[in-house]
C-alpha cells in the first residue's frame, strides 16, 4: 500500500458514523480519510483494510486504500471544535480511500443490467458472500455502502465488519455465526439464487482467499493499530500475536458451515 502526507483537511463527511473527512494529500490526490481517533478507534481501520483487500482479491471493486499521515497542526487549524478534537486525536497514521468524484449511492431499485458489469447478479452474490464471511453489519437498504461510478459498482466502508475483534468471543462461536440476509441491500438481486448457485459462489470465494492471500493482507495492517486497539481492553500482546488471532478466526470461519441459509428449493 502507498503512503501519503495529509496537506489539507477539506470538509467533514458527517453522514458516516466515524466522521470521515475529505482531505488532500501531498501526492495531489483526494481521499476520504478514516480517522483512528473516531469512536471505534483503530479497530474500524483494521476492519476497513482487511475486508477491503479481501474484497479486491474476490474481484470486487474497492477504492484504493492508502496510509495517510496526519500532522497535529492540521487539526489545530480546524475551526470546528468537533472536527479539531477528532483530528488531533488522530495525529499519526490513518487510512484513506481514493475519492470517487461524481459517484452516486447504489439504490435497490437500480437494475444491475444497467451497470457495465458482465454479470451483475454474480457481483452482487460475491459482495453478499463477503459480507456474510466478515459479518459486516452495515450493508442494509438504509446504508448501502455501495457506490456507482462510471457505471461500475464499488464497495466502500467496511469498518463495521469483523465484529469479533471488539470482544474476541470463543472462536467456534464466531465461526458458526449465522448472517441474516433479510435486511441486506443486495437481497433483491440475489433472491433468485438457489443452493447450487450459492455453492458455486462459495467455492469461487474460498479458492480466492488462500492462506497466502490472507497472510499478505494481514501483513499490511500496521503494528501500531493492532497494539493500540487491544491495549484498550488491557491486552498487551505484540502485533504478531494479534495477526495470528485474525488468521485463526478467519480460517475457522472459512472452515465452518456457511454463514447464510440459501433460499429453499434451490
Amino acid at each position: 500500500m502507498r503512503s501519503a502526507q495529509v496537506t489539507r483537511y477539506v470538509t467533514p463527511l458527517k453522514e458516516g458514523g466515524s466522521l470521515p473527512g475529505l482531505i488532500e494529500a501531498d501526492d495531489d490526490g483526494l481521499y476520504v480519510m478514516k480517522c483512528r481517533g473516531a469512536g471505534q478507534g483503530s479497530a474500524a481501520l483494521v476492519a476497513e483494510q482487511i475486508t477491503g483487500e479481501l474484497a479486491r482479491g474476490l474481484g470486487i471493486r474497492v477504492p484504493e486504500l492508502v496510509f495517510l499521515d496526519l500532522d497535529e497542526q492540521i487539526g489545530r487549524r480546524e475551526p470546528d471544535p468537533e472536527v479539531q478534537d477528532l483530528l488531533v486525536a488522530s495525529t499519526g497514521l490513518n487510512l484513506g480511500l481514493d475519492f470517487l468524484p461524481g459517484s452516486i449511492g447504489y439504490e435497490p431499485a437500480l437494475d444491475l443490467a444497467e451497470l457495465s458489469t458482465p454479470d451483475g447478479e454474480h457481483l452482487a452474490a460475491l459482495i453478499t458472500w463477503l459480507d456474510a464471511f466478515t459479518a459486516n453489519v452495515d450493508r442494509s437498504w438504509r446504508n448501502p455502502n455501495l457506490l456507482v461510478w462510471h457505471r461500475q459498482m464499488w464497495a466502500i466502508d467496511h469498518g463495521a465488519a469483523l465484529v469479533f475483534h471488539h470482544a474476541w468471543p470463543p472462536v467456534e462461536r464466531w465461526a458458526g455465526r449465522i448472517y441474516d440476509l433479510s435486511d441486506h441491500v443486495l437481497a433483491p438481486a440475489t433472491r433468485a439464487l438457489g443452493r447450487q448457485e450459492w455453492a458455486a459462489i462459495d467455492a469461487e470465494a474460498v479458492e480466492a482467499i488462500t492462506p497466502e492471500r490472507l497472510n499478505a493482507v494481514l501483513e499490511l495492517v500496521p503494528d501500531s493499530w493492532l497494539v493500540t486497539m487491544n491495549a484498550a481492553i488491557g491486552d498487551d500482546r505484540p502485533a504478531a500475536a494479534w495477526r495470528e488471532r485474525y488468521r485463526q478466526y478467519l480460517g475457522a470461519r472459512l472452515a465452518a458451515e456457511r454463514p447464510w441459509q440459501p433460499v429453499a428449493g434451490g
